[in-house]
């Protein structure tokens, strides 16, 4: 049976095959014509191979590592591996650091709405509740905001830092990379942290999960375990609810194609 990746090869000649054999060339037509052509097409198919390889790359993932069963959304998720693999890209995030963590605000704070992947294990490494801003929402996050005194959560992709020890105990800064969304997360002190509201008591007393200032706040008693393993430049995808107008360029699939290829090996083939 054929390895994946020697599946790929074999993808990726077809349709090189097929594009350029689909449209032949006049024996009269002009050579650096041709040579367009035949560089468009080689383009075309490979675009259409790395596509192929992402989907089917973030499908596996998504069922080895036990999404389906924990909540997350198959559509949420592709947007954090696009986003990853955008910021791969652009050099903001190292590929030594197979981590992806997926905050969904879009679902219910009584509900565990973070998780921490390890992408190159294929498995989910924390799973858990995490708290929004007290101005953002009740049991649901409705309003997000980037701006300084608001106590509201903050949408959009993040880098991790370093940590510190503050009021809160362990914690840890954040970059925000989106100036339309969180890009001011480090002057509001919006950093990662344990808090006594964020636990199953506390939403079974008041129907919801406790609230923080603006930070993605997390139970006490796995806060240190989830700070330390991401700490120290991995991705932080924090997702909006549908009704609120989020859009991004790290969203974009062409750029994530791109280093999703050099990671994987197939921009060699």
């Amino acid at each position: 049976m054929p390895t994946p990746r020697t599946a790929f090869a074999g993808l990726l000649l077809t349709a090189l095959s097929l594009l350029t054999t689909a449209a032949p060339v006049s024996a009269t037509d002009n050579p650096r014509s041709t040579q367009k052509i035949t560089a468009t097409a080689n383009a075309a198919a490979r675009k259409a191979f790395y596509t192929a390889a992402f989907e089917q790359h973030m499908l596996l993932t998504y069922t080895q590592s036990g999404l389906t069963q924990s909540g997350l959304s198959l559509s949420v998720f592709r947007e954090a591996l696009v986003g990853y693999y955008n910021l791969q890209q652009r050099g903001l995030a190292s590929a030594t650091k197979p981590l992806l963590t997926v905050i969904d605000f879009s679902r219910s704070s009584r509900l565990k709405r973070l998780w921490v992947i390890d992408l190159k294990k294929q498995r989910v490494l924390f799973n858990t509740l995490v708290a929004h801003g007290k101005n953002t929402g009740e049991e649901f996050a409705k309003a997000f905001s980037n701006v300084n005194g608001s106590e509201q959560s903050s949408i959009g992709f993040y880098l991790t830092g370093n940590t510190y020890t503050g009021k809160h105990g362990l914690s840890l800064k954040l970059q925000g990379l989106e100036p339309r969304y969180n890009s001011n997360a480090a002057s509001r002190a919006v950093v990662v942290h344990g808090a006594e509201y964020v636990c199953e008591d506390f939403v079974r007393q008041h129907g919801r999960l406790g609230r923080s200032q603006g930070c993605p706040a997390l139970p006490p008693a796995l806060a240190g375990d989830i700070i330390r393993t991401i700490k120290g430049g991995s991705v932080i995808y924090a997702h909006a609810p549908a009704a609120v107008n989020y859009t991004s360029s790290f969203l974009q699939l062409d750029p994530a194609l791109t280093a999703f290829a050099r990671t994987q090996g197939l921009a060699k083939l």
